[in-house]
């Protein structure tokens, strides 16, 4: 009988413990960049979905600024759970999910109407699916606006111009073989390294879209920026399955659901930050140099014929290419 009282005693406990880790939930995610940028409210944004939506039990915090790492560092923290969420431009994820190297192609994109066209559908949610045996689970897409060059003295205005130059990259092998396919030597490094490389010459230039420069005041030490427009890879939301698989499946909908509304959110407050960004750029009275892209765009052949090369990419490619 006593046994038995303490069984039902322990059981109790259990039970109510149990209970009380289903109804607090604090899931923390990742960001390199500043509070305010685009892809951090989004996520914010999410977070007040999904608290409003579970009535206050679970909840999401955004750690911003690269305080829990660079993004290739927290890729792995998250597939080891060590970080539940995390948000993070495609390019990292390239020798992980061989999918998300598609979306990295340069020029793929004809536009910006382009690339949502294919992400918001059957082809986005391919290369979501693609990240669950690798221990993460594809959320969804946000912009990254369209990246162009920018350099700290000699200006690029021609693809001969690029010859030489020691331009940072991310930590991507696709990222690498573009740079050397359009001349330049390729410098791979954390986003948060380039600032004072650039200001100590330890490269010429970086790449990146209108916010990223101008919120990482690269703008102040590279004042060159050619609008080659040569990518649009978009970011990724993930969640570690270790975190995921610990939700009941009624709150995995939630967090879908959630993410999905977010881009909007997103999508709406990158295009008005585009516009700010690039009027304070202009206003610094930086160079602002427009080229013709066909060169640029010509030079890409060996890197599409590097990493399209098995079935599966290339049908990939072609459904990308094939969307109107």
């Amino acid at each position: 009988m006593k046994l038995a009282k303490t069984l039902c005693a322990a059981l109790g406990f259990a039970l109510a413990a149990g209970t009380l880790h289903a109804q607090e939930i604090t899931l923390r995610s990742a960001d390199i960049h500043p509070d305010g940028y685009p892809t951090v409210e989004a996520v914010k944004y999410m977070g007040e979905l999904v608290s409003e939506r579970t009535k206050g039990r679970i909840k999401i915090e955004v750690m911003n600024n690269a305080t829990l790492g660079n993004e290739k560092d927290t890729i792995e923290q998250t597939r080891f759970g060590v970080i539940d969420m995390n948000r993070v431009n495609a390019a990292p994820f390239n020798n992980l999910v061989a999918e998300t190297t598609v979306l990295g192609l340069p020029f793929l994109f004809r536009s910006t109407e382009h690339m949502h066209k294919t992400v918001d559908g059957p082809i986005g949610d391919q290369v979501l699916a693609a990240f669950e045996p690798h221990g993460l689970i594809g959320l969804a897409f946000y912009d990254s606006g369209a990246r162009s060059f920018y350099t700290t003295k000699k200006p690029i205005e021609k693809l001969e111009d690029l010859k030489g130059m020691k331009i940072r990259v991310q930590q991507s092998d696709l990222w690498i073989a573009m740079m050397e396919a359009f001349g330049a030597n390729p410098t791979p490094m954390p986003m948060g390294e380039v600032y004072s490389s650039l200001e100590t010459g330890v490269v010429d230039g970086a790449e990146n879209n209108w916010p990223s420069y101008e919120s990482a005041r690269h703008f102040e030490v590279a004042k060159n920026y050619t609008l080659t427009e040569h990518s649009l890879n978009p970011e990724i939301l993930v969640i570690s399955k270790i975190a995921w698989d610990k939700l009941t499946p009624e709150d995995q909908t939630v967090l879908r659901q959630a993410a999905k509304d977010s881009v909007g959110k997103m999508r709406e407050l990158w295009s008005a930050r585009e516009k700010v960004s690039e009027e304070k750029v202009r206003a610094a009275g930086n160079t602002i140099i427009k080229v013709d892209k066909t060169a640029f765009s010509a030079a890409m052949k060996p890197v599409y014929d590097r990493f399209v090369t098995d079935p599966k990419m290339k049908a990939l490619l072609e459904q990308v290419q094939a969307v109107q």
